[in-house]
């Protein structure tokens, strides 16, 4: 397994991170495809064993079950200084105005909320799940550097958001002399593009990582185009992030088999090294539901793609609209 640095920060990071999100008690929160506590167990042990060190979650996923089975397997499985737990804040957690949002209030309270059903001190990365148009910037940057100097997150990060919104933050850290974003969690994939048109210059230039979420566009680069799978048919979001260009993205998903049965790899495979070509791009955040899939995220690592072949699989993008946020 390979590790590197997240953008420009001290921070190593696994190459491929394991998303938490498919973790949790399905009855509870807007996830019924999640996989329960002892589902969920061989896949964190598989992914240690890998040399995954990396795993990202949110205090939503789930209605923060997904955090409980993140920190419990992790520390049934592994040591606590050996890995990297990444969390969000921003949806909706509970009423009131602390429920929710990039407040003070809000941020204060769900980041001790998020460490109690992780098990933990600190997080090594918090992250902004949205940007918070109802929250002053600054109010929101003070917040959370005030949770880095108290020693419950070590490094913070963004999540899906216009790029003049992220530029906005960073300026705004430096002004108030707060902590600076390390990354940015973003949606990209061989169907989701447009972040190579103004966020991913702007994290390459400013020594910020990309981690990018949905790096298999929510299994459609993995299948056959109509093939159905349980999230499929109850993932709304999903649904609405991949309805724009279907005879375009179509041809991308062939693109991609084809090459995978060139190679004799899996789709997700193929898929992951091209993200992996990206210059901007540290490390995507893929999920795991069946077995097999950590060993084709892993196997990615190994996948050198010649120029041709990246060139094949992007020929057909067309532009989309920006979606997910």
């Amino acid at each position: 397994m390979e590790h590197v640095r997240l953008g420009a920060s001290g921070l190593q990071v696994s190459r491929v991170i394991l998303g938490c999100m498919s973790y949790g008690v399905p009855d509870q929160g807007g996830h019924p495809w999640s996989m329960g506590l002892d589902d969920a167990r061989p896949f964190f042990r598989e992914a240690v064993e890998a040399g995954i060190t990396t795993f990202d979650t949110a205090n939503v996923y789930s209605a923060g079950t997904s955090e409980e089975i993140t920190g419990k397997l992790l520390g049934e499985f592994t040591r606590r200084e050996d890995v990297v737990i990444a969390t969000k804040v921003y949806n909706r957690m509970g009423p009131g105005t602390n429920g929710a949002g990039l407040s003070r209030g809000a941020i204060l309270t769900q980041i001790d909320a998020s460490l109690r059903r992780l098990g933990t001190d600190y997080v090594d990365l918090y992250q902004i799940h949205r940007y918070d148009e109802n929250t002053p910037i600054e109010e929101t940057m003070e917040a959370l550097h005030d949770v880095v100097q108290a020693g419950k997150a070590r490094y913070i990060g963004a999540s899906s958001m216009w790029a003049w919104q992220f530029a906005q933050a960073q300026y705004v850290a430096d002004l108030g002399g707060w902590t600076r974003f390390v990354s940015m969690q973003d949606q990209y994939n061989l169907i989701q593009r447009e972040e190579e048109r103004e966020m991913h210059p702007f994290c390459f230039d400013q020594g910020v990582g990309v981690l990018p979420w949905s790096p298999l566009a929510r299994g459609r680069l993995t299948r056959d185009w109509d093939e159905p799978s349980q999230r499929s048919e109850t993932d709304d979001f999903a649904r609405r992030m991949y309805a724009q260009a279907e005879d375009a993205d179509r041809r991308v998903a062939s693109a991609v088999a084809a090459l995978a049965a060139d190679r004799g790899v899996s789709r997700a495979t193929v898929a992951l090294a091209w993200l992996l070509h990206q210059p901007a791009v540290t490390a995507p955040i893929f999920g795991a539901t069946k077995p097999g899939h950590i060993a084709d995220a892993v196997a990615a690592l190994e996948l050198g793609l010649t120029e041709k072949e990246l060139a094949g699989l992007e020929e057909e993008y067309v532009p989309h609209l920006p979606a997910g946020f």
